[in-house]
C-alpha cells in the first residue's frame, strides 16, 4: 500500500490533543501542502489564519455550536487553522459567474483542507474539520476582510485519542457505470 493511500485510510477526526506544541517546521509542511492544492483556473482562492493565541482559540470555541463535539478541540489544540476563501474568484470569468454552481470557493477550499488533513496525518499530527460555527463572528474575531469568508476551523496537534474506524460504504454502493 502506498503512503498516500495509507494516510487516506488512517486519517480520523481528532478532537483530543496532547499539550505538545506543533513545531514551525511541521506547520510549514502542512501549509506548503495547501500551496499545491488544485483550484479553479489556478485562482488559489484560499487564505489561512494560523491561530496559536490561547485567547483567540477560546473565543473561537465559544462560537462553535454548543453540541458540536469539536468545541473543546478548537480551544485546546496547539494550532487552529482558519480556512478562508476569497469570494467571486473560483468559478468566475471576467467577474461573471461561469457555472450553474456559482462560486467554487467551497470546492477549492475543500481540496485545500483535505491537503491539510492528509499532510498532518502523514506527519503524525491530527485534525478535525469544524464547519458548524458562527461564521460572521469568526470573520470579526479573525479580522477577515470583506470579500473573504471563514468557512472552516481545523484544530491541529498531536492526537490524544485513537478513534475507531467508521463504517464506510462499499465502492459498488456509490459507483455507476456509464449512466446513473
Amino acid at each position: 500500500m502506498g503512503e498516500l493511500i495509507e494516510a487516506i485510510e488512517n486519517r480520523r477526526s481528532i478532537r483530543k490533543f496532547t499539550d505538545q506544541d506543533v513545531s514551525g517546521n511541521l506547520l510549514d509542511q502542512v501549509l506548503d501542502a495547501v500551496k499545491w492544492a488544485p483550484s479553479w483556473a489556478n485562482t488559489q482562492c484560499w487564505e489561512l489564519v494560523v491561530v496559536r493565541d490561547t485567547g483567540i482559540k477560546l473565543a473561537l470555541s465559544e462560537i462553535v455550536s454548543p453540541k458540536n463535539p469539536a468545541t473543546r478541540a478548537v480551544a485546546s489544540a496547539p494550532v487552529v487553522l482558519a480556512v478562508c476563501g476569497k469570494l467571486k474568484q473560483a468559478g468566475f470569468y471576467k467577474g461573471q459567474q461561469s457555472t450553474k454552481h456559482g462560486d467554487w470557493y467551497m470546492f477549492d477550499l475543500g481540496i485545500a483542507t483535505q491537503n491539510i488533513c492528509l499532510t498532518a496525518q502523514d506527519l503524525g499530527l491530527g485534525t478535525v474539520i469544524v464547519g458548524l460555527f458562527d461564521h460572521n463572528k469568526a470573520n470579526r474575531l479573525l479580522g477577515v476582510p470583506e470579500g473573504v469568508d471563514c468557512v472552516a476551523l481545523v484544530p491541529l496537534g498531536y492526537p490524544n485519542q485513537t478513534p475507531k474506524i467508521p463504517k464506510r460504504r462499499d465502492v459498488a454502493e456509490f459507483t455507476h457505470q456509464d449512466t446513473f
